[in-house]
């Protein structure tokens, strides 16, 4: 996710929808942001929770900056109608068979003239991983479709939401998950499944020129997701929001 195009400011109401391990809900904190980790794997949470703590101790985060972690079900969330400023939902749509109600839900919680931030698997990388294994996407909570972008925006565009522009992102991983499908989901002792899994690591960490400019020319042929950046319309009347806010929710 660009948070140049994603902007947060200190004091914003954040919701994590479907958090996971936690990767935006941090990234989130360190903006400032009162952030709400949300997930139904309570075993996530916990780790979140601690991370959250340990990066409270380390002095990672701005003053005033809240984080908490909430479990519950995506169908219902349990917040009040306009409660959020911005809504972060990654890599979790694919999953939740009645998707128009969780995209119900997210335009419920989100105030007028809020942001929404969506990422699922790309179609055609994800495509390619369903054809090399059934596993990957019959595992119990795994993936139960495989959209394309105009089907992600249509759906979204037909519960309120405006878009606002998308983006590829993570290109090197694409290759990573065919080699995983290719030998085996469960298998992590592969050779090369190893291998190249200690080459992102290395990426993540280093973040050397080198493969920075390799995803960039490979983001938008096999980026392994896509991110829809959306807006939630201002109320009837209200006054016009300021021109950056603007810009990001439309």
């Amino acid at each position: 996710m660009d948070f140049q195009r994603f902007r947060i400011s200190p004091g914003d109401r954040v919701l994590d929808m479907g958090c996971g391990a936690g990767r935006h809900a941090f990234e989130l904190y360190r903006r400032g942001a009162h952030v709400v980790a949300f997930d139904l794997d309570a075993d996530e949470l916990a780790g979140v929770e601690t991370m959250f703590g340990a990066m409270r101790l380390e002095g990672e985060v701005p003053a005033g900056a809240t984080a908490e972690t909430v479990r519950g079900d995506a169908l219902e969330l349990p917040f009040p109608d306009g409660h959020f400023d911005a809504v972060v939902a990654s890599e979790v749509l694919e999953h939740i068979p009645d998707d128009m109600r969780a995209m119900r839900e997210l335009m419920r919680v989100l105030r007028p003239g809020g942001r929404l931030a969506v990422t699922v698997p790309s179609w055609l990388p994800e495509r390619v991983c369903w054809a090399l294994s059934e596993d990957y996407h019959t595992a119990p909570g795994g993936h139960v479709r495989i959209y394309t972008r105009a089907e992600l925006e249509a759906k979204l565009k037909s519960v309120g939401f405006r878009v606002g522009g998308h983006h590829h992102a993570h290109g090197l991983h694409a290759p990573y998950w065919w080699i995983k499908c290719a030998v085996g989901v469960g298998n992590d002792a592969n050779p090369l499944a190893r291998a190249y899994h200690r080459l992102l690591v290395w990426d993540i960490m280093k973040r050397p020129r080198a493969t920075r400019a390799a995803e960039r020319v490979l983001n938008p042929l096999i980026g392994k997701s896509v991110v829809v950046y959306l807006g939630k319309p201002a109320a009837p009347g209200s006054p016009a929001a300021p021109a950056r806010e603007a810009a990001d929710a439309l």
